[in-house]
């Protein structure tokens, strides 16, 4: 199942035309330590992208830097919105078609938010679709692959 996940994103990538390494490796990459240690990089080169639900049923991804929490009070600002919560991991499957914890930063339906401070990276690294892979990417990239919006919304 997990080799599916990371085919699906790899042909996302290629169909696209993004700019970006896809990179699998043999360990885990679920938490931002485990996967600095296998890209063998600094825990501030990672993004986490959280799952949110707002009161419509629809996707909110929000991207932030690996060592930042991700507001949804800020969020709500940002869109204008109610408050949305955090998506179950259930979700987070039927929504974006990855698992959580390889939760990629682009390549499936959803309304997608980039906090600011990822903009200062010159190349990020995000979930792979599976929780052994990752992305190598530029933050400008990510923010073309998700047609994102750059806005403070971390806490």
């Amino acid at each position: 199942m997990q080799l599916e996940f990371e085919v699906k994103l790899k042909k996302f990538i290629a169909d696209n035309k993004i700019n970006a390494e896809h990179l699998s490796f043999s360990q885990s990459c679920h938490s931002v330590a485990e996967a600095a240690l296998a890209a063998n990089v600094s825990e501030e080169d990672f993004v986490k992208n959280i799952c949110m639900i707002d009161n419509n049923g629809n996707l909110i991804v929000a991207i932030v830097k690996g060592e930042d929490r991700a507001s949804t009070s800020q969020v709500a600002k940002v869109l204008g919105i109610e408050r949305p919560r955090i998506a179950t991991p259930e979700e987070i499957l039927e929504k974006t078609g990855y698992p959580c914890g390889g939760t990629p930063s682009f390549g499936y339906a959803g309304i997608f938010l980039v906090d600011e401070r990822v903009m200062e990276k010159q190349i990020v690294y995000s979930g792979g679709g599976s929780q052994n892979s990752l992305v190598k990417i530029s933050p400008d990239e990510l923010v073309t692959a998700n047609k994102g919006r750059i806005a403070k919304i971390r806490k």
